[in-house]
């Protein structure tokens, strides 16, 4: 009679094949853990990416109308959507701090407000200069409400508008500078 022998696996053979596997996850992990960050990161990157060249396309079309209205309230329609545009000097002649030429708020009507920054305008220029933004509101609204994917923040006196993604803990910011154009990302 034969005796019924059965093979499997030694107990070392077990035990390096679980060391082998523990090492794989070990190396592989924190690169699939970082990968939502760096979506994140991409993300904004492409928001602002988006955001500058929208600032400097509106710009763009102006300078190609030939600066009209450089000696009173520059404005330029830029994609079906009128803005009025930041001045180098003001109806007196002094020099007001910007550049000519960047958007700063919504022309809906034929007198321009003063250049400067606030809450609502900085709300208006994302959702206006993007053709597809996310959904941007104040800072008290986007802390109440998940659904706002960015928050925006004036700073009058240095006429900046600050761009916060929203996304779980993450704190990516870009500015928006009204006296220059100029968009800078900070990744955090």
């Amino acid at each position: 009679m034969k005796k019924n022998q059965q093979r499997g696996f030694t107990l070392v053979e077990l035990i390096v094949v679980i060391v082998v596997l523990g090492l794989l996850a070990v190396a592989a992990l924190p690169r699939f853990v970082d990968v939502t960050e760096e979506a994140k990161k991409s993300s904004i990157e492409g928001v602002a990416g988006g955001f500058a060249t929208a600032v400097l396309s509106a710009r763009a079309q102006w300078e190609a109308e030939a600066r009209p209205n450089i000696s009173s309230d520059n404005y330029v329609n830029y994609d079906g959507t009128e803005f009025w545009l930041t001045r180098a000097t003001n109806n007196g002649g002094n020099d007001t701090g910007f550049r000519n030429g960047y958007p700063y708020a919504l022309k809906t009507s034929d007198s321009a407000p003063g250049q400067g920054t606030t809450n609502a305008r900085c709300i208006e220029l994302m959702e206006n200069l993007l053709q597809s933004p996310p959904k941007v509101g104040t800072v008290a609204q986007a802390s109440s409400d998940s659904s706002y994917k960015y928050s925006a923040e004036a700073d009058g006196a240095a006429d900046t508008c600050t761009y916060v993604q929203r996304e779980g803990s993450s704190e990516h910011e870009f500015v928006y500078e009204l006296t220059t154009g100029r968009v800078t990302v900070t990744l955090e």
